[in-house]
């Protein structure tokens, strides 16, 4: 008995059950039209900053999906530069960010260019510029090889092992990826978000490639949903929804893969995923507006190139609290640098102490 969706007769012929997805497909269109209506709507400059602060949020997330952290102010220095925005002093950016930059900007930015083979390796050459994941040697911007054994998803201590999934094997991959990237630029009629969906869930079934397989798996996505709003500006991050559902991804992607071919579960979580990521969009504009108010009231402020980082940083969604050394570690100033800068933004209204003092001493922005 097959143990995998790919082993069964048919595939890759995926199937629904249409009756249960229409209330919720049609929620989610109607709320993904009345938030991309909200942000047409904004100036140039709150809707240029909130897809600055969409897109840095989706690359940094689909990297943490993997395990690999990745420095966020060297992915908005690398999109900002890449979009003509002028966000100030610019971070030096490593070559791998630069590659998962690159591939979600072609991905999205160019969404209306036929998704091909060439297309995919090049995405792929840009994730691992060094040929190489972690310390291992990989193929790179070719698809992956069985000379090491079949490619399977396991968890747990060496000798202890679970294996969640087996992708196909490597001999048939240039006719599977032939079908599914014939079906993602044309096929039958489907909802673009259903589609979006199902092109998620084909590609990382097939895991074409030795490594990176989910990162390019969302970028398609991506790519699907940026056609199916006919826009290349990004407003919400489905990526960063995953990754606070990290688990329950995982999850549903291991029933479906295992499943009889009935994919209706997979797209009722995607559906509902997506739904939570409106609520991401919403929390972006809440801040994109705040700190556009924040530096209009604080137009006449005297600042330096540091105080201006970390306040941005504070505005951005700064994580615990911020003391002196904090300061000093995101500036690359010496402490007491750091309490100058601090000092002079309190006397200006702009910081305020918090009441613990002492050595826990610490400051939060006036907002």
């Amino acid at each position: 008995m097959p143990t995998y969706i790919h082993e069964r007769p048919g595939w890759p012929d995926l199937r629904w059950r249409s009756d249960a997805l229409e209330a919720t497909l049609g929620a989610v269109r109607h709320r993904q039209g009345r938030l991309l209506a909200r942000m047409e709507r904004m100036g140039f400059p709150l809707r240029a900053e909130a897809v600055l602060q969409t897109l840095t949020e989706d690359v940094v997330k689909s990297s943490e999906i993997e395990g690999e952290i990745l420095d966020r102010d060297q992915v908005r220095s690398s999109l900002a530069r890449r979009l003509g925005m002028d966000i100030g002093a610019l971070a030096p950016v490593e070559r791998h960010v630069e590659g998962v930059v690159e591939m979600m900007l072609d991905a999205t930015q160019n969404h209306r260019q036929p998704l091909t083979e060439a297309r995919l390796f090049g995405w792929h050459a840009a994730l691992f510029p060094t040929g190489r994941s972690g310390m291992t040697r990989i193929t790179v911007g070719a698809w992956r090889s069985d000379a090491e054994g079949p490619m399977q998803v396991i968890s747990g201590p060496v000798g202890r092992e679970r294996v969640h999934y087996q992708a196909p094997a490597a001999a048939t991959l240039d006719a599977q990826m032939r079908i599914f990237l014939d079906w993602f630029e044309g096929g039958p009629p489907t909802d673009p978000v259903l589609k979006a969906a199902l092109a998620h869930l084909w590609f990382v079934t097939i895991h074409p490639f030795e490594d990176g397989n989910g990162r390019i798996a969302r970028a398609v996505g991506d790519m699907a949903l940026a056609r199916a709003e006919a826009s290349a500006q990004r407003f919400y991050s489905l990526s960063a929804q995953i990754r606070l559902e990290r688990r329950a991804y995982y999850d549903i992607l291991e029933f479906t893969q295992k499943g009889d071919g009935d994919v209706t579960a997979w797209l009722q979580w995607f559906l509902a995923c997506l739904d939570r990521a409106f609520d991401g969009a919403e929390a972006i504009l809440a801040g994109v507006l705040t700190k556009a108010r924040f530096w209009d009231a604080h137009a006449g402020a005297i600042l330096n190139a540091r105080q201006r980082k970390v306040i941005n940083r504070l505005l951005d969604g700064f994580e615990g609290k911020l003391s002196t050394s904090k300061w000093a570690a995101l500036t690359q100033s010496s402490q007491d640098t750091a309490l100058r800068d601090i000092d002079a933004l309190v006397r200006q209204g702009i910081l305020i102490k918090d009441v613990a003092g002492g050595r826990s001493t610490s400051y939060a922005l006036v907002v």
